[in-house]
């Protein structure tokens, strides 16, 4: 059997996304026939033995893909060490992790999934997967800022792709992001000095949240879950 890169392996066992897994081989979590690996290794599944924290990993027979409604107050993770996360809302016997984050006092649409190879097609910068949110703000933005929107705005950890903005009620605006910084769509905002008051994602891709109400969930269907792989 052909060999494969292991954090690809360890995305389809449902561990993590890759670039997550890369993290917990970086952090010494994984080993190789009982031996620590190091990233861009890569290994023989039918002969190979690869762990996670001392236990052993094989790809799932099948995925699982949900949509949730995330509500205010909870964090992006399946871990409750840092307080109310997504397993206290989706209450399945099978793991999952979050296809991408949004931050705890941000709500809407987040996936959940056990697929590696979805998540990297949604979260890794060269798919450029387009994200949209409703924002809203303590006061109105400038035509000008507008335009610095549409244009990339100068943050601490470099320039923003230009992104899709329009003014959609009082002090309200649709944006639409087709990259992923840290609390990147508050900070841009609070780059002009603005508040943001609200922040819910509606759209990843071509999935919409459509009438899902707040913390609730729901099962993909098999054409959506082909919209997302496209």
């Amino acid at each position: 059997m052909p060999k494969i890169r292991l954090q690809k392996y360890l995305s389809q066992c449902g561990v993590a996304s890759r670039r997550a897994a890369e993290k917990m081989i970086d952090e010494g979590l994984v080993c190789i026939n009982r031996r620590l690996a190091t990233i861009g290794e890569s290994i023989d599944p039918e002969k190979d033995l690869v762990t996670v924290k001392g236990k052993a990993v094989k790809p799932q027979s099948f995925h699982i893909y949900i949509a949730l409604n995330k509500p205010r107050g909870y964090i992006s993770s399946c871990s409750s060490s840092q307080g109310a996360c997504l397993t206290d809302i989706v209450k399945i016997e099978r793991k999952f992790f979050p296809v991408g984050r949004l931050d705890k006092e941000s709500e809407g649409l987040i996936l959940l999934t056990d697929d590696g190879e979805l998540a990297n097609r949604i979260t890794h910068p060269r798919y450029g997967c387009e994200k949209e949110y409703e924002v809203t703000c303590a006061e109105e933005l400038k035509a000008e800022e507008l335009k610095e929107f549409r244009h990339g705005i100068m943050l601490e950890d470099g320039k923003t792709k230009p992104c899709k903005i329009r003014p959609a009620g009082e002090n309200k605006y649709s944006i639409i992001i087709s990259e992923g910084k840290k609390r990147q769509i508050r900070r841009m905002f609070q780059h002009f000095g603005k508040k943001v008051i609200r922040l819910k994602r509606t759209r990843i891709k071509g999935f919409r949240l459509g009438s899902l109400g707040t913390g609730q969930w729901r099962t993909l269907s098999g054409s959506e879950i082909l919209e997302l792989r496209s």
